[in-house]
């Protein structure tokens, strides 16, 4: 048996009015943006109802702690940050729309990722390295919920990686900021000062982003069903399917289709939602 849980940022009386007119009965829990529903059977019909009323739902197993996972691996540009980096930097060289044309595809699963990013990195060609610290100042921030999701991951002794498609300038400077203990990325080669339209080494594309999954699960000793694993776009979903528990954060609808829960309305804060209540 599950227990269901109806969640949004902003979630309105309306919509818990709906599910439980649906279940024919009241929540056994509501307040603070959610409302539970204990004992209730996964049932197909109830996401279109919660996203109709835009709100999240999940069917969480009963009995599911925070203390049965050990580690936290996140995506970063549309998941841990707003933004989609190489966009913002293609911006500032006057070519935003052919790169952000081909991160969509990319995203979708359309385009091989590793080709896709090089095809975006040289459009970059020849652009001020300072340029990029234009983007993480002025246009870089956190998705809402992000720096209450990492406190309670500490609390919990979750390990944190994060793991992107995107540029070490950037997961180096959140690392820094935000505490996470690993990070890895992709590295814009330079020269002079500028961008040479080149990534140096190996890209880390989706099946890099798994491996380093269970590369760190490995290294604390722990099998890979104790991670939990958030991500946007089709390149992030080896590294779901790793995971005991994949989520799809204002995802993609390839990716939403294969996560075990998907946030569509709710903060990154929501992932705290998907353990069942005391």
């Amino acid at each position: 048996m599950t227990e269901l849980v109806l969640h949004a940022t902003h979630l309105t009386e309306t919509a818990v009015a709906a599910v439980a007119e649906r279940l024919g009965r009241s929540p056994d829990l509501a307040g603070g943006g959610t409302a539970r529903w204990r004992h209730v059977p996964a049932s197909p019909e109830l996401p279109a109802l919660a996203e109709s009323h835009q709100a999240d739902i999940a069917f969480v197993p009963e009995g599911r702690r925070p203390e049965d996972f050990r580690l936290l691996v996140m995506d970063m540009d549309s998941t841990l940050i707003t933004i989609e980096c190489i966009d913002e930097i293609a911006d500032r060289i006057g070519v935003k729309p052919q790169v952000s044309a081909i991160t969509e595809a990319a995203m979708r699963g359309e385009l091989d990722f590793a080709g896709a990013l090089r095809r975006r990195v040289a459009l970059l060609e020849g652009l001020e390295e300072s340029a990029l610290e234009g983007v993480y100042q002025e246009r870089l921030r956190l998705s809402p919920g992000a720096e209450t999701l990492l406190e309670a991951a500490r609390a919990a002794g979750w390990k944190t990686l994060l793991v992107s498609g995107g540029f070490t300038f950037f997961t180096r400077r959140l690392q820094d900021r935000l505490g996470l203990d690993h990070t890895v990325a992709n590295t814009l080669e330079t020269h002079a000062g500028r961008l040479t339209g080149r990534v140096l080494g190996e890209i880390v594309d989706a099946e890099r982003k798994a491996t380093e999954l269970r590369a760190l699960a490995g290294r604390l000793g722990v099998d890979a069903s104790r991670a939990i694993a958030i991500g946007d776009g089709a390149n992030d979903l080896k590294m779901m399917h790793a995971a005991g528990i994949g989520i799809a954060y204002r995802a993609k609808p390839v990716v939403r289709q294969q996560a075990t829960h998907a946030l569509n309305f709710s903060g990154l804060d929501g992932v705290l939602n998907l353990f069942a209540s005391t």
